[in-house]
């Protein structure tokens, strides 16, 4: 069957889906070029209208009317699939990440960012310390804690700073006498630019490693933060820890 002949809201449904097939990567060029706000406002509309086309073309496989034509509708419910999927994967995650932007492990003396605020810019999230973030961090990460490592200080400095290149992180800053580190994370897909601050502090037998990971923009992080803490202490526990 033609696609022509094909009843009109058939057609229909398959032009929205491949306009909203283009819209997904166009939105996240938009984020990309900076327009992070209008970027993810047309992202999450996107998703959204992709699900409510897919919900318009499961109706059509219902309706006896349109039986003759239900691989065409499935062909162009496809189109719509990846931003369904996308919305339902953010939709089924929502709730396990407390809307917070700034992680640490020291939630008692944080790590002070030095070089930070002179790459975010005016509109990014502020580097001061919340209070009301720290306690929401206290209950959603509680294995975020300091690393104790039996490595001399200026030894371990040199391991993190190895870790985050491995890590993927964009060393801007070190201070070596002070044990300071700080790098910048970009995100795959949208690349949103993170600040990391890495310190490096003496103790008897060796050396305390705390990290401190906030997003520029944006008011939850889906827990990427976190995440990211997380496989620098792992990377560093087992290269401590390897024969």
């Amino acid at each position: 069957m033609s696609s022509r002949s094909l009843p009109a809201s058939i057609r229909t449904l398959g032009y929205a889906g491949a306009v909203l097939l283009a819209l997904l990567p166009i939105s996240v060029l938009v984020v990309r070029a900076g327009a992070w706000q209008a970027g993810l406002a047309l992202y999450a509309l996107t998703c959204l209208l992709s699900a409510l086309v897919l919900l318009v073309a499961l109706v059509l496989l219902a309706w006896p009317r349109f039986r003759a034509s239900t691989g065409a509708v499935l062909t162009r419910a496809l189109l719509v699939l990846p931003g369904t999927l996308l919305l339902l994967s953010v939709l089924a995650t929502r709730g396990d990440y407390p809307p917070i932007h700034d992680i640490t492990t020291d939630l008692e003396d944080p790590p002070v960012f030095v070089h930070a605020p002179e790459l975010r810019g005016s509109e990014a999230n502020t580097l001061a310390i919340k209070p009301e973030s720290l306690e929401r961090q206290a209950q959603a990460y509680p294995d975020l804690e300091t690393l104790h490592s039996t490595l001399p200080p200026q030894q371990a400095l040199e391991r993190a700073a190895d870790i985050a290149e491995q890590l993927g992180w964009e060393l801007v800053y070190r201070d070596a006498p002070n044990g300071r580190l700080e790098a910048v994370a970009t995100t795959a897909i949208m690349g949103f630019r993170d600040d990391i601050v890495i310190r490096v502090s003496p103790r008897v037998g060796g050396s305390d490693i705390d990290l401190r990971s906030v997003s520029r923009v944006g008011v939850g992080d889906m827990g990427a933060n976190a995440a990211r803490i997380r496989a620098f202490l792992t990377h560093f526990t087992n290269e401590e820890h390897a024969p």
